[in-house]
This record gives structure tokens, sequence and C-alpha cells, in this order.
């Protein structure tokens, strides 16, 4: 069975089409508006071997706060939508990403109950026009929607863009892990019988 999510989201500050598929090639048609999204939207698929099309258009005139926000929204639907019942998945996911200086790791748990702990001190409020704070708002709003357990730390770091790029490279490899299907896994990998 194919594991693909669809969500529309269109509000009075964002229009998002979003199309994801857990079981891809690394695949990425990625339109955000904001630069910087759209360049670790492209990591995360890359690195987690998902396909993913994303359409975001939003008021960037303002800030890039909105549609930032709404693809975290649209991204866990579509991720809650793809997972179904999450039969025979492993659940969890970790993993350890280095990118020159910095080190990422991003935790996960599949276990439908959200929480984003979230470690990391970037030295500049800025990369390029991109509100380095934006990063936690996109992880927050995932996690919630997705309804995950998210635990990231950036161990180490001096440059900001590497210790972002760190964290969504991370994130794509901790939740190709998490999804993945585990053969000797007969049903809902949980003692409660359900996620």
């Amino acid at each position: 069975m194919e594991r693909v999510g669809s969500i529309v989201r269109k509000t009075n500050e964002t229009d998002v089409k979003l199309e994801f598929a857990v079981d891809g090639e690394g695949n990425a048609s990625i339109e955000t508006g904001v630069p910087f999204m759209t360049h670790m939207l492209d990591l995360f698929t890359k690195h987690g071997k998902f396909d993913m099309i994303v359409d975001a258009k939003g008021d960037i005139e303002v800030d890039d706060h909105h549609t930032t926000e709404d693809i975290g929204i649209c991204l866990g639907q579509a991720l809650i939508q793809a997972l179904g019942d999450k039969r025979g998945i492993k659940r969890y996911g970790n993993a350890f990403v280095p990118m020159d200086e910095a080190m990422a790791q991003v935790v996960i748990d599949l276990s439908n109950r959200p929480h984003l702990e979230f470690r990391a001190e970037f030295p500049s409020q800025k990369v390029g026009s991109f509100d380095t704070e934006l990063v936690h708002e996109f992880l927050w709003k995932l996690a919630l929607e997705a309804r995950m357990n998210l635990h990231v730390v950036v161990h180490y770091g001096h440059n900001t863009h590497h210790m972002i790029e760190a964290i969504f490279k991370a994130l794509g490899r901790a939740l190709d892990e998490a999804t993945s299907i585990d053969p000797r896994e007969k049903g809902i990998p949980s003692t409660k019988g359900m996620l």
C-alpha cells in the first residue's frame, strides 16, 4: 500500500499544497517563496529518501513566519495521513549528522503524543533574510500536527547555516528510520495496541 499524504491549506495568510510520500527516492519539487526554507526542505527530503511536492504562497512581504509555520502544519498532517494506523513501523528514529564544525542530533518517537524538545543556540538571528527562530516554529508545528515526540539537540557549532542544515538532514534521516517497516513487527509497535 502506498504511504502518501496530500494536504491543501488555504488561509488569509497562506496557500499551501503539499504531497508527501514516505517511501520515496529523495525527489523534491519545492517552492515556498522562502529560499532558505526551500533549501532546508530539499535537504530533508533527500536525506530521508522521501518524495515531496510543496507549492506554498504566503504573505512574505510581512515576513516568513506564516509560510514557514503552515508548511510545518501541512507536513505533519500529511505524515499522519500517510502512516495510517502505523502498523509495522519501527516507531523510533535517531540520527546524528555533522555539517563541517556543527553536530546535530534528532530523535523521534511516532508516539501520538506531541512534544518538541529543542536544544539549540544559534549565533546569528538571521541566515540571509530568514529568521532563525522560525526553525523552532517549524519543528514545533511539525511535531504537533504529526503527533510525534521530537527531540532536537545541536551539540556544537558556530556557523548558524551549518547548524540548521545539520538539523534538517538529521530530521530526514531520523524520520526515515522511524517510518521504516520492521519485518518482525506484525502489528502496532506499542503494548497499548495503538499509537
